[in-house]
């Protein structure tokens, strides 16, 4: 059967690739955009885990609580996080190890230029931070230290520089780095330290490294917690991070620090929380729903080309019956049956359309390679796209073959031999 399907296909070499472009086109984009897909995924949860397991993040409103469907100009009006949450998360939450307090990075970022001499940075956010700045968040120097406790408690001038400051002012030599002096706007700082490149989604540059680092004392002595925003002075809200003490459980952190805002907000038991508790499971799950929505998506207008594919294959099927109707009423005269014409019909078809899917395959593996080795960009090619590919492909085949298959095993014999 198979090689009577085979022999049907190669007698029309030209219209059977004409029959599955659709199907390779389709399956082609379904591979291809799966392996680019795949591979920022994976790059992007290799960032997110960077937060670190058991840190928490209370925010005035965050990705999550857009996940949920809240309007977005409701969020805006929830009251702004201060200094004074995060020290009362530190004294009355007995679960809290660290809690570091990030300014500018809670609302609108503080953007300035930094210089030395005379060259400067493109606008950089600057974020005032505590001593605890790189335990937190899981980074690396490159060289030199971070500020101590004693230098946040002293508004001392210093500064930490993150890559894209470091690699303005001072090219490939981090240690030539610390010790000089640098301006941010008018005021002058020590650099103490070089922060090492941060991981990005996809290796793209997304500003991860476009930062400088100051205690937070110092912040909010240059620039306050007030951002203008639409004309109007608003304070800006502050980001707490909170990670447990020792081995401490992470939910009980969680209900800890979820009781003391509630409280500090004034909600009763009824109202929602006006606040977001973000956590690395939290971040991976809206990032779950967004990556799922678009592989179906993707899945959705690829299914257009297969279905256009699929009628192709139906239209060049039925005329391949017309054609050879002699040859079945001969194949029926000698002893086939009904279901020994469908299957061949169904066969041909299949064998088209799964030809189709092997070449979508290859072609979708070939693009994304080519993406990755060209830009950098990660890709992944597991191998349940490439069985999504041929399966989806054989059941173009089956679908779309099935008419002109029944109805080729439906010819009368008589009248099929009589065909001229």
């Amino acid at each position: 059967m198979v090689i009577l399907a085979l022999d049907a296909l190669r007698a029309n070499t030209l219209r059977s690739a004409l029959t599955i472009l659709g199907v390779v086109i389709g399956i082609t984009a379904i591979v291809g955009m799966t392996s680019l897909i795949r591979g920022f995924d994976q790059s992007l949860r290799e960032s997110i885990r960077t937060l670190g397991p058991n840190t928490i993040f209370v925010a005035k409103f965050s990705g999550v609580s857009l996940a949920a469907g809240n309007a977005f100009a409701e969020l805006l009006r929830r009251p702004n996080l201060t200094v004074d949450d995060a020290t009362a998360i530190k004294k009355l939450a007995p679960s809290a190890g660290i809690v570091d307090i990030w300014l500018g990075a809670g609302g609108p970022p503080t953007q300035t230029r930094v210089f030395y001499r005379n060259d400067r940075t493109k606008l950089l956010a600057v974020l005032g931070a505590t001593e605890n700045f790189t335990r937190i968040n899981f980074l690396e120097l490159q060289a030199g230290r971070f500020f101590t406790e004693g230098e946040v408690s002293r508004r001392r001038h210093v500064v930490v520089l993150g890559q894209t400051p470091y690699q303005a002012l001072f090219g490939q030599a981090a240690l030539e780095a610390v010790g000089k002096k640098v301006r941010i706007g008018p005021v002058e700082y020590t650099v103490v330290g070089v922060v090492g490149k941060r991981p990005s989604a996809g290796g793209f540059d997304l500003g991860q490294d476009d930062f400088v680092v100051i205690p937070e004392t110092t912040y909010r002595k240059q620039f306050g917690i007030q951002v203008f925003t639409r004309g109007n002075l608003t304070h800006q809200s502050v980001l707490i991070a909170v990670a447990p003490r020792g081995d401490g459980v992470r939910r009980s952190l969680l209900a800890e620090v979820e009781e003391i805002m509630r409280i500090r907000h004034s909600l009763t038991l009824d109202d929602p929380n006006d606040f977001d508790l973000v956590t690395q499971d939290a971040a991976l799950e809206v990032w779950d729903q967004v990556s799922q929505a678009t592989l179906l998506t993707l899945i959705a207008i690829s299914s257009i080309a297969l279905m256009v594919g699929g009628i192709g294959v139906m239209a060049i099927m039925t005329i391949s019956v017309t054609e050879r109707t002699r040859e079945i009423g001969l194949r029926k005269a000698l002893g086939a049956r009904r279901p020994d014409i469908l299957f061949q019909f169904l066969a041909e078809a299949v064998m088209l359309t799964s030809l189709g899917g092997v070449l979508g395959i290859a072609l979708g593996s070939a693009i994304g390679v080519t993406v990755s080795l060209a830009t950098g960009f990660p890709v992944s090619l597991p191998w349940w796209s490439f069985a999504i590919g041929l399966g989806f492909s054989a059941a173009v085949g089956i679908v779309f073959g099935m008419v002109p298959a029944i109805r080729a095993a439906r010819l009368d014999p008589i009248e099929a031999l009589r065909h001229e």
